[in-house]
């Protein structure tokens, strides 16, 4: 793998016309450890570990970007370039998230197994299912929870059940605030025996605003049998999959090479229909969600995309132009500030449709949550008040987080 910052063009780049990567020896040894090529690296290729000075300085950018077990995996094979005790380090860190991993996903079939139980269709998403699927192994992919999609219809019953396992959420909500939520909202996060924050119990895949109206009913439909730390689960469609990992990353901007490595990661172990694909992303208004994604996932870690989905997207000017801009983003490993106007922005630019465009300002402005019920309480014939109360404190949050210059 040549140096990022001075790569030629090469079939895999398509003439993406791509700024040049400004980026460190730490990213360029992160970016070739979660390449699909990396259990290719020779010797010769990983040769940029001697430009590595500060290696706690490496594993926090590892940890940040959600690559360690990757770091660590192409590391040990080069015993005589690292330190003793840094390489030591290295595997007590990769143990660590190995050992959590396998708690966790004894965790996930006790709650699936509740949740089957009491009637309850349920399917597991990214973390351990994800995690076997895509890397083949359990312990080659961070997760900090687990995340599980239900109807929406079934939310009741799953907080009734999962109270039997010790779980309750962690932002109570009020009768009508809940029957709210449920149609805003997006999740549901549950504190449990075995960690706060640990389980997410989602009935959409992002919140309403965002105007990603997927077909949740159609996720079940389409759901396809998988296997999980060796129990039956479903596990969402290939084509739903990737769809659902690529508006997940846009939500972030990008900013962490996990969510990259899961994109490029499903494009090489799925068998994908790319027409459904295309299909859907456009029903969708998607489709620069979804070329950004794989182009990015094709630059930077050598996802093996086939020739027609690069040349859709190869001549898309806006989609070049988000692909620089997110480019130039990642090595400064910042999260975007969702109260900036410059996020708003590009969520706005990563919408093709002028409808979708609306849609999402609109209902930014117009549709109140959890913040809006925790600044005042009315009682629920009065909560279409709460949008005055949400355009209000939105507006004034974005003064406060004015666009850089």
């Amino acid at each position: 793998m040549p140096s990022l910052a001075s790569s030629p063009t090469t079939a895999s780049d398509h003439s993406l016309g791509l700024a040049i990567f400004p980026t460190q020896p730490d990213l360029e040894l992160l970016l070739a450890c979660g390449a699909l090529s990396a259990q290719q690296n020779s010797f010769s290729e990983l040769q940029r570990l001697g430009a590595i000075r500060e290696w706690q300085q490496l594993f926090h950018l590892a940890e940040y970007h959600g690559v360690i077990p990757l770091l660590y995996q192409t590391l040990r094979r080069f015993p005589e370039r690292i330190p003793a005790e840094t390489l030591e380090d290295l595997q007590q860190r990769y143990e660590h998230n190995a050992r959590r991993n396998l708690k966790f996903t004894a965790e996930l079939i006790r709650i699936l197994d509740c949740l089957e139980g009491n009637g309850i269709a349920a399917i597991p998403y990214k973390g351990p299912v994800l995690a076997e699927a895509v890397y083949g192994d359990l312990t080659l992919r961070e997760f900090s929870d687990l995340d599980i999609l239900v109807r929406p219809a079934d939310v009741p019953r799953v907080k009734v059940g999962l109270k039997d396992l010790g779980y309750s959420p962690n932002s109570p909500f009020t009768p009508a605030e809940e029957r709210a939520y449920l149609k805003s909202g997006y999740e549901f996060v549950f504190d449990g025996p075995a960690g706060r924050n640990l389980l997410e119990i989602q009935f959409a895949i992002v919140p309403r605003f965002y105007a990603v109206d997927f077909d949740l009913e159609g996720f079940f439909e389409r759901a396809l049998p998988a296997s999980v730390g060796g129990r039956a689960v479903k596990a969402l469609s290939p084509e739903d999959l990737l769809l659902a990992l690529c508006v997940h990353a846009a939500k972030h901007a990008w900013i962490r090479l996990c969510w990259l490595r899961d994109i490029a990661g499903v494009v090489q172990s799925l068998p994908l229909n790319w027409d459904l694909v295309n299909q859907r992303a456009a029903q969708l208004g998607i489709d620069r969600v979804l070329g950004t994604s794989l182009l990015l996932a094709s630059r930077w870690l050598k996802a093996p995309m086939p020739d027609s989905v690069l040349d859709r997207w190869s001549n898309d000017y806006e989609i070049a132009s988000l692909c620089d801009e997110i480019t130039q983003q990642i090595p400064l490993s910042e999260q975007h500030s969702t109260e900036s106007l410059n996020y708003f922005r590009l969520m706005l630019r990563l919408r093709e449709r002028t409808t979708d465009k609306l849609r999402f300002a609109f209902r930014l402005l117009f549709t109140p949550s959890v913040g809006e019920w925790s600044v005042v309480r009315l009682p629920e014939p009065l909560f279409p008040l709460y949008r005055v109360v949400r355009f209000f404190r939105l507006s004034r949050r974005l003064l406060s987080h004015p666009a850089a210059e």
